[in-house]
């Protein structure tokens, strides 16, 4: 599994053992010699994931296919094939996937990548960033060194990132306001105020309200609004509407959990989640 030709690094860009890959099928990697940038492609089931680990290179994951989400430093990233998200070598990490997909990372070696990001960055992936990430993933002999070398300058060139912020539903840790969360993941359309909830778990509005400002951070409000978007993007990545989305995770009209969206994400659904045109490699 080592690629041929690393600069000073023994180690495989991708960083993982053989055990924590998972078992839905076999990686496949080109890294050709003298190669700045690295590509492998991992098929993933349906809610398989990497166990947590950290590369020696910096990574950008993306798929062509499906949706993936990434998991780094208490935060959780949800990504359609509309944007990758930038990984600095070091950072541990999980990843996973919310649909059977296709996860295509490029890994960079820092001593040859003048980004200098110390931090996660979702990058958009328009078309033609989608089909050099392709063109690298080629057969070695399919791609010769110097294209190969104005591909990698040209992608390094694309990469700029995007302001978006990640939704995040921590679960309280008070065991009345747990019951709330717990019913409010298997039903978010449940529009309960926090009275009620009082009455339907035995404690005060009080009480529940410093429960879930202590524990997560967050109002009850702006936790169960968190909680709806996190809901939803696995179903908009898979091809739903937005009305059907906004019903199902308790909005009163489309319209409303657009502008959530929008305040939440930073920017409305129909842009996060509009495919890439297809690739002929892929």
């Amino acid at each position: 599994m080592s690629p041929k030709g690393q600069p000073r690094n023994s180690q495989s860009p991708d960083g993982q053992s053989p055990g924590e890959r998972p078992p839905s099928g076999q990686p496949h990697l080109v890294s050709p010699p003298g190669a700045a940038v690295a590509v492998a492609s991992f098929p993933l089931g349906n809610g398989e994931w990497f166990a947590d680990h950290e590369h020696p290179a910096h990574q950008l994951a993306w798929a062509p296919h499906g949706v993936l989400a990434v998991r780094a430093r208490s935060r959780t990233w949800v990504l359609p094939s509309t944007v990758a998200l930038w990984i600095p070598a070091g950072i541990r990490h999980a990843t996973g996937a919310t649909s059977p997909a296709l996860l295509r990372s490029l890994y960079f070696w820092p001593d040859r990548c003048p980004l200098t990001w110390t931090e996660p960055q979702v990058v958009p992936v328009s078309g033609l960033l989608h089909e050099l990430i392709n063109h690298l993933a080629q057969d070695p002999d399919s791609l010769p060194a110097q294209p190969r070398r104005r591909a990698e300058d040209v992608i390094l060139d694309l990469l700029h990132p995007v302001s978006v912020t990640t939704v995040r539903a921590p679960l309280p840790t008070d065991p009345r306001a747990r019951r709330i969360a717990d019913a409010l993941h298997a039903n978010p359309a449940d529009g309960r105020t926090l009275t009620e909830w009082g009455t339907a778990v035995g404690a005060s509005t009080q009480t529940l309200a410093r429960a879930f400002t202590s524990s997560t951070g967050m109002t009850y409000g702006q936790w169960r609004t968190q909680l709806r978007l996190q809901a939803a993007m696995p179903m908009l990545a898979a091809g739903a509407t937005v009305s059907a989305v906004a019903r199902h995770v308790g909005y009163a009209s489309p319209s409303a959990f657009i502008a959530a969206f929008r305040r939440g994400v930073g920017m409305p659904p129909g842009t996060y989640f509009t495919p890439t045109p297809p690739s002929r490699h892929t």
